[in-house]
């Protein structure tokens, strides 16, 4: 290790137990059985500060492996509203964080050019300002009926962006957010 001997005077060499408790990964993404890219995708969604996330990514992520050895590769994603929630002190997972294997997206600084992508519309309509987020689920709504794909397809998409106005204005109810919306022209 091209360290001094005199370093090791003071470690204690133990063997340790560790005990291993459930983990639940927010997203697997799984390849299908006939591609022939097998790469396992995972998503981390991370809406509060927590110092002790990517210990628990990084657990979650080789214990993950370990429990599959068949995995061909693998790729993270870390998903934040904003970069201020990212945890502060993150030495320990540096050389993960900065390989090519991971990747940390901030809502708040996608370019406007990813927005004519529905699906990160929707994901961003999450941490859109209440004041703009009307607004902007029309345009997402409008954007499903345009792009269309299988009418249960889009749909399912305006629901979902419904589902999230509803949060966001927990005063108002279902009808009012309908209202909002402009639905019942549906």
């Amino acid at each position: 290790m091209d360290a001094p001997p005199s370093n090791s005077q003071d470690y204690q060499f133990r063997s340790v137990e560790i005990k291993q408790t459930a983990f639940r990964i927010d997203g697997v993404f799984l390849p299908p059985e006939d591609s022939p890219d097998k790469t396992v995708y995972f998503c981390e969604v991370q809406f509060q500060k927590d110092q002790f996330l990517y210990h628990r990514v990084f657990a979650e992520l080789f214990l993950y492996l370990d429990q599959n050895p068949s995995t061909y590769d693998w790729y993270t994603v870390v998903i934040y509203p904003k970069r201020s929630l990212e945890p502060d002190k993150n030495r320990l997972h540096q050389v993960l964080l900065e390989s090519s294997k991971v990747q940390r997206v901030y809502l708040d600084e996608l370019e406007t050019s990813a927005n004519r992508s529905l699906g990160i519309g929707v994901v961003k309509l999450v941490v859109e300002p209440e004041e703009n987020a009307a607004n902007y689920a029309k345009q997402l709504i409008a954007q499903a009926r345009q792009e269309g794909g299988d009418r249960l397809s889009a749909r399912a998409i305006i629901d979902l962006i419904e589902t999230i106005i509803v949060y966001k204005f927990p005063q108002l109810s279902r009808q009012e957010v309908e209202e909002m919306l402009k639905l019942s022209e549906l």
